[in-house]
């Protein structure tokens, strides 16, 4: 009988089990995380916050669903020290788990900015379920918050927030919103749009200090403008957590290097979600995480199926507005485009083109043809044929 051990529990690490399960029905999986709750949807976080849902509403796999799969789930009880010669780990219980095959499914750690005062109560960075559930907690007696960080996750919290009638500033070093997934143009309509929903936004801008003297009451910018507010959340980035990885002599580069079998360098030893590097690219995604996590888990049951990348496509999640975008969004204008755009709408449809295919898009307020489009980025179709009219009839 093998002995299967996962370290996390996040969608990389839950796929890999199952999969194992169903290939091993007789395999003993042991499946460890930090956290109090079993798997749940981290993307929802922002209605959490807002109120709008439970927990329980959250939650994807139940204790009772690893229970009924024999599935050995570990909450609260961290794997803390790895000996990869013995192949044991230890947890942070001091008990000592055997294993035939380990999977790395770490995840990574909020990146905080050096800053002084980040210490201070009233700040938060915003990954686990015990985050959320504080950010809920402070922000019911607070009216202004100050999010350091212009991304996808800072605005949707931001917006949650705003859902709840607290004023919301944006701090983003970058000169334009979504700097990664949206070029100028698109930046500025979404912007306009945003501050239409409450949203104040300083941007060119770096926190030197959070003030206060116990608690946080707002924020010194590096040119000197003071922004008040009760509550910080530092939405700057994720680092993959590669504590383990290094106490083990692991191949490290940004993440764990891993081959297309989602194997490390040491036969036996897989890396999976966000915490994996694979062809130079640590992905940051729940697809790329959650797909990853099933090859880990495929292979180390015995099979052979190789990962071979994924498509990542950004989806903005604030009621209201609808953005995707995807591939290269070409923001130097250096690629053939395609534009279609109605700012006063907040509109705005953008299709790149390199050697006849699709190289990205953006989709601001007409989500008209996605699916299609980014199958066509993803299956690297010849899209010459139809560059005109790809934003019109062809993509309805």
């Amino acid at each position: 009988m093998k002995q299967y051990l996962i370290v996390g529990n996040g969608i990389a690490g839950a796929m890999a089990a199952l999969r194992i399960r169903e290939r091993d029905k007789g395999g003993e999986v042991h499946l460890f995380t930090d956290e109090a709750y079993p798997l749940y949807y981290r993307v929802r976080f922002p209605e959490f916050i807002a109120g709008e849902i439970t927990i329980k509403e959250m939650t994807i796999h139940s204790r009772e669903f690893y229970q009924k799969r024999d599935i050995f789930l570990h909450l609260e009880e961290p794997i803390i020290e790895i000996d990869p010669d013995k192949r044991k780990g230890r947890s942070r219980w001091g008990k000592t788990y055997p294993y035939d095959l380990l999977l790395l499914a770490t995840g990574g750690n909020p990146f905080i900015p050096p800053t002084k005062g980040v210490e201070k109560k009233g700040v938060f960075t915003l990954r686990k379920m015990r985050d959320a559930i504080e950010v809920r907690s402070f922000s019911e007696n607070i009216q202004e918050a100050i999010l350091v960080g212009g991304g996808l996750v800072g605005l949707e919290i931001g917006a949650a927030l705003l859902r709840r009638g607290i004023k919301v500033s944006v701090i983003e070093h970058n000169p334009r919103i979504l700097p990664r997934q949206l070029d100028l143009e698109s930046s500025n309509i979404l912007q306009r749009r945003m501050e239409g929903m409450g949203f104040t936004f300083f941007l060119n801008a770096q926190c030197e200090e959070i003030l206060g003297e116990v608690r946080a009451e707002g924020i010194r910018l590096k040119d000197g403008r003071i922004i008040e507010g009760q509550m910080v959340l530092l939405s700057a980035g994720v680092r993959p957590n590669l504590e383990l990885a290094r106490q083990m002599g692991l191949k490290t580069n940004m993440g764990i290097v891993v081959n297309d079998r989602m194997e490390t360098e040491r036969e036996g030893i897989f890396a999976a979600g966000d915490v994996a590097e694979h062809r130079g690219r640590c992905y940051g995604i729940w697809p790329a995480a959650q797909k990853q996590g099933e090859i880990a888990g495929i292979n180390m049951a015995g099979g052979n199926e190789p990962y071979k990348g994924s498509l990542v496509s950004n989806t903005l999640k604030v009621v209201g507005i609808d953005l995707t975008t995807s591939g290269e969004v070409d923001a130097e204008g250096n690629l053939e485009g395609m534009v279609k755009k109605d700012p006063e709408n907040c509109i705005y449809r953008k299709v790149t083109f390199k050697d006849g295919r699709i190289a990205g898009c953006i989709l601001l307020g007409d989500l008209t043809g996605k699916k299609k489009i980014l199958e066509a980025i993803e299956e690297e179709l010849d899209m010459e044929s139809c560059k005109e009219t790809i934003l019109d009839e062809y993509f309805r």
